[in-house]
């Protein structure tokens, strides 16, 4: 679903993170730099951002990254936090320092925290840009950035190029933005590693949300949930007392934090080529002769603004 596009200025805050285990997945293992080490996730992620560029030509954007699988505060709250996941091999943790020297080269702002996720610092971002006038495109298929999307906003799946506003975050999750952190908490984000309440499902959290419109409400009224009609109420109802205070710290680990340290000031994300940085690069990570002239020409029309 397409949202139509408004007067106000515009911002594309790209999840960086995703793009370059994306990039890991499906380039082939035949990119090395120099040094012989392997970069094809370098050059897969090289050539989305130069897509993007080109396509969009942004006056505003920056890319998050994750920092960490294990030191944000998340991980601190729930130690099981992300626990599923592997930590990234040698290889690849290079070639996010690698990704994100290209970002830099192009002159686009990085924004990454050992305390914060891309998501939080992309929604820390988001947040100030608005209060500023600016609407965002958000670059990701993250289902969790729904919860951030304003009327003006949207989310953009790159790959797919599909996007959406508020109204999409309702056709694929049956909530509404405000509503997507507690429908985490409740129906539970396994690739986070985060349970949710046993026996609620995602067609069940929603019906939930639906008729309580939020997760305190649904806590502070749980007597009323076995009269709903509604697959195993009684049985819903037993749960959500028993695990009523996990949802409520789930929902500490799925609502993403506004408040990560990120300049809010719309001038922090126009793009600053830095000249003399793309060309060692382009040597270090032995791009080819179309992927250089890709990067000078983004560069020397920024330059030429």
């Amino acid at each position: 679903m397409s949202v139509s596009r408004s007067s106000h200025p515009t911002a594309h805050l790209i999840d960086g993170s995703l793009y370059v285990f994306r990039a890991w997945h499906s380039m082939p293992d035949e990119f090395h730099d120099v040094d012989g080490h392997p970069v094809n996730a370098v050059h897969g992620y090289t050539r989305f951002l130069c897509e993007l560029l080109e396509r969009e030509r942004p006056t505003h954007l920056a890319v998050a990254f994750d920092a960490s699988l294990t030191t944000s505060f998340r991980n601190a709250i729930y130690p099981l936090y992300k626990a599923n996941r592997e930590l990234p091999p040698p290889d690849l943790e290079r070639q996010f320092v690698q990704c994100r020297a290209v970002t830099e080269a192009l002159g686009i702002r990085v924004l990454i925290d050992h305390s914060f996720e891309a998501d939080d610092l992309i929604g820390s971002t988001l947040w100030g840009l608005r209060a500023n006038g600016f609407r965002s495109v958000i670059v990701s298929a993250d289902k969790d950035f729904g919860q951030l999307l304003s009327a003006q906003d949207e989310q953009w799946d790159f790959a797919r190029n599909q996007r959406w506003g508020p109204a999409g975050v309702f056709e694929r999750l049956g909530v509404h933005p405000e509503q997507v952190a507690d429908y985490l908490a409740l129906c539970g984000d396994a690739v986070d590693n985060i349970p949710g309440v046993p026996g609620i499902g995602a067609k069940t959290a929603a019906a939930l949300l639906a008729h309580f419109g939020s997760l305190d409400a649904l806590l502070e009224r749980v007597e009323e949930v076995p009269f709903l009609r509604l697959r195993g109420a009684a049985s819903c109802a037993a749960k959500l007392r028993e695990h009523g205070e996990s949802a409520r710290l789930y929902r500490r680990l799925t609502r993403i934090a506004l408040d990560a340290p990120v300049e809010s000031h719309a001038d922090a994300l126009l793009r600053r080529v830095a000249p003399d940085a793309l060309e060692p690069l382009c040597e270090q990570l032995r791009f080819g002769p179309l992927t250089r002239n890709r990067l000078r020409a983004l560069n020397s029309a920024e330059t030429g603004r």
